[in-house]
């Protein structure tokens, strides 16, 4: 079984209760004597057997093999990952079967994460989350006092528009966003665009 390892919780010594996002299910397991095996953290991509046990309902993470990707090497790249992995955790946390969508769509970020700025991966699959769930607005009304968008807009949490004015917020280009919300890119946002929004990503999904 795969799995993108979503949270990690110290238990007692060096084991570790372990939430792992696999192709259909969120899996929580415990894993014994973490120091005397290979080194697992957040947002790695792992390969492992669950094995039940009599003595606890929950399952031992067992076999693990750890399959990375070359730009793990690169700590930047690297540290903005994690960021973006923690953020499952809690807007998954309370489902059981999560179905393919969330799985493919960190796995398809995972092989993106080198080929652009990795902050526009990142956007680009929370847009497609939001769509996803239903949640990724029409841009041409703001959220906060639901009066029309007709000069410029800036973006709260879930990539909600608002006046600059209601959000007290700096404003990204309606070009932009009108692209973000309709073809799912970042293609005309600026980099300095990009870090604005990025710093809304990680309010939460």
């Amino acid at each position: 079984m795969q799995g993108y390892i979503l949270h990690m919780n110290r238990a007692r010594d060096e084991d570790v209760v372990v939430t792992i996002l696999t192709e259909q299910s969120l899996e929580t397991l415990y894993r014994f004597y973490g120091a005397r095996h290979g080194m697992i953290n957040l947002g790695f991509k792992i390969d492992f057997e669950s094995e039940m046990s009599l003595k606890s309902n929950m399952g031992r993470l067992r076999d693990v093999i750890h399959l990375g990707f070359p730009w793990m090497i690169d700590y930047d790249r690297l540290r903005l990952w994690q960021q973006f992995i923690a953020l499952f955790y809690p807007h998954l946390s309370q489902s059981e079967n999560t179905g393919s969508f969330y799985f493919d769509l960190i796995d398809h970020a995972a092989h993106q994460w080198d080929r652009q700025n990795p902050k526009r991966t990142a956007l680009e699959s929370y847009a497609r989350l939001l769509k996803y769930e239903g949640r990724l607005q029409d841009e041409t009304r703001c959220f906060l006092c639901d009066r029309p968008i007709t000069d410029e807009v800036s973006l709260i949490r879930a990539l909600l528009p608002t006046h600059p004015g209601c959000s007290h917020r700096l404003s990204v280009n309606k070009e932009g966003i009108h692209e973000l919300y309709t073809g799912l890119s970042t293609l005309f946002l600026s980099d300095t665009e990009v870090d604005r929004l990025w710093y809304v990503l990680l309010e939460g999904l």
